[in-house]
């Protein structure tokens, strides 16, 4: 909320001329002018995306069971009808339908979803659709305005206005994976907002509204644009995202201090292999169960969503050097990571 203070009404000219002015002019705005030109920023960028910003029903079908297993937002971001939303919205649905702004209903078929990012593609059957343009969040500081556009609750086009709160957060999903530099706002959302953008001034989607935190005011999260649209180029071309697949399971344990001094480790943690995937990539390359993995390719490790990090985005078919520690010895085990199942 903005606090709006109207001054500059009946001054009296025979005070004391040493006394603080309670405006300056010099700038020609008073507070209404402020208060006109944030609400017309809102405004602005309502009129711009709003038309893109679709409501998403997912079903199970016909079937036994049936029924609606998730509802949700979404945005158009090409005119033949590709929406990108969030993964827990279209999760398990069989069938799927979207409804415009104008009240169009339109099926829709699901594309591709990455539940490690918590977003999906869908296709609305139609064309010459309104779209938003996705901009970009490398550039996002806190403080900055942003809007929300969605459906909370069923309510069709519902507008949020708020703040940047902070920037390079880390937000864990149901897979258990981090997703990295997630844009946290004071923005308010509710069931439904999933999957609605995230909006600058300049009416350019900054971020996929995904999660609120229960029984918290003020605090919900976006998951950046520049992740969306790197799993989006991934999903139109593969329909799921590729990653790359070592075949080990570990846990995150201290270092032994003796061990770190020995081996000049900076680190304090690493990661403990407790499992290796028989005919997987490491279980080839000779990695074992109890090998404490300390880096990647020179990279220190310490914890498991460090390994999972640097393996996003990372080409699997090429080599990753991984250095462990076995028993008393340091060792660079070459590792060809495969693609994931």
């Amino acid at each position: 909320m903005i606090d709006v203070r109207l001054v500059g009404a009946g001054i009296d000219e025979s005070a004391d001329a040493t006394a603080p002015t309670a405006v300056d002019h010099s700038s020609g705005l008073d507070d209404r002018d402020l208060l006109d030109s944030y609400s017309r920023a809102v405004v602005t960028v309502v009129e711009r995306v709003g038309p893109a910003v679709v409501s998403i029903v997912a079903g199970r079908g016909s079937r036994k069971g049936a029924g609606v297993v998730g509802a949700g937002s979404g945005v158009i971001f090409t005119p033949d009808g590709y929406v990108l939303t969030n993964s827990h919205v279209v999760h398990e649905a069989i069938d799927l339908g979207v409804t415009l702004t104008d009240g169009s209903a339109l099926g829709a078929t699901l594309v591709g979803s990455d539940p490690a990012t918590d977003l999906a593609v869908i296709r609305a059957e139609g064309s010459g659709l309104p779209t938003a343009e996705l901009g970009e969040s490398a550039s996002l500081r806190a403080g900055q305005l942003v809007v929300a556009i969605g459906n909370p609750f069923g309510f069709q086009s519902t507008v949020s206005a708020g703040v940047v709160s902070a920037i390079g957060r880390s937000l864990r999903t149901a897979t258990g994976r981090l997703i990295e530099n997630v844009i946290q706002t004071d923005v308010a959302l509710n069931p439904g907002n999933s999957g609605g953008p995230l909006v600058d001034t300049r009416a350019r989607v900054v971020g996929i509204n995904t999660a609120i935190i229960a029984m918290a005011q003020g605090i919900s999260f976006a998951v950046p644009i520049d992740t969306a649209k790197r799993v989006v180029s991934e999903l139109l071309a593969h329909g799921h995202v590729r990653r790359a697949y070592l075949g080990i399971v570990g846990q995150t344990r201290p270092i032994d201090r003796l061990v770190a001094r020995r081996y000049a480790l900076s680190q304090a943690h690493a990661v403990e292999i407790t499992s290796v995937v028989p005919r997987g990539p490491a279980a080839l390359a000779g990695l074992r169960e109890g090998d404490l993995v300390v880096s990647l390719d020179d990279r220190a490790v310490r914890t498991v969503d460090d390994m999972h990090r640097m393996l996003v985005g990372r080409r699997f078919g090429d080599e990753l050097t991984i250095g462990v520690i076995r028993g008393d010895r340091r060792l660079d085990v070459v590792v060809v990571p495969v693609e994931a199942e």
